[in-house]
Formats: C-alpha cells, sequence, structure tokens
C-alpha cells in the first residue's frame, strides 16, 4: 500500500512538473503602458515637493479624484494623515508647501488655469 501511495505520489508530481513546465513555456509577455498619471506642473515649490514625497506612495490619481472645492484645511489634514497613519516620508517642514500646492492646484483655492489638466500652473508662493 506504501509503495502505491508512492507511486501515486510521484505520479502526481510528475503531472504538475509537466503542467507548470508547459505553463511557464506558453507564458505571455505583457507590456503595460506607461504610467500617464502625472501631477499638474507648477511654478509653486510644492509641486516639486509633492512629487518626490507623494508619489512614493500612490499615484497621482489619487490627487485628481479629490473633491476639487476641498479646502486648505482638508489638504493640510490628508497631507498629515499620510504621513502619521501610513508611514509617508514627509518632513513637517515641506507639508506647508506641499499643502499650497494641492490647495491651489486640486482644491478650493485652484485658479481656472490650474483646473485645465496638463496645463502648467504659473502662481506666485
Amino acid at each position: 500500500m506504501k509503495i502505491l501511495k508512492s507511486k501515486k505520489l510521484r505520479a502526481s508530481v510528475l503531472v504538475l512538473a509537466t503542467s507548470l513546465s508547459a505553463f511557464a513555456a506558453n507564458a505571455l509577455e505583457i507590456a503595460l503602458p506607461p504610467d500617464t498619471a502625472t501631477y499638474k506642473q507648477s511654478d509653486l515649490s510644492g509641486y516639486r515637493l509633492a512629487q518626490q514625497n507623494c508619489l512614493i506612495c500612490h499615484s497621482a490619481q489619487y490627487v485628481a479624484y479629490q473633491p476639487p472645492s476641498s479646502p486648505r484645511g482638508y489638504w493640510d489634514a490628508t497631507v498629515k494623515k499620510m504621513k502619521k497613519v501610513f508611514g509617508a516620508p514627509v518632513a513637517d517642514e515641506d507639508i506647508p508647501e506641499i499643502v499650497d500646492y494641492l490647495v491651489k492646484t486640486y482644491g478650493a483655492e485652484q485658479t481656472q488655469t490650474a483646473r485645465t489638466s496638463g496645463t502648467p500652473v504659473r502662481q506666485a508662493n
């Protein structure tokens, strides 16, 4: 009986190995499109900081999906949540500049220029 189990085990291993080999030989190579989601360009210093800090953890689309009427306090709380709750490596001194960029580009303080997707945002600090 032990021999039978052993033969069944060997046969199962052989079938599994054969199946895996066939799968590996027929594996498809899939080329994904490049990530096209980017932050809206801006002369604000927070633009560079958002690229350096925020894109480490999530795509730029996360910001684009936030309510456009979000006030400064919302963005401040969101950036601080990213740091304190999710452990984002954002320096405390960078938070006000990132918040300024986010609220002026995606939130309640955005200008008509900022509302146009992909258009560079030109604002004074």
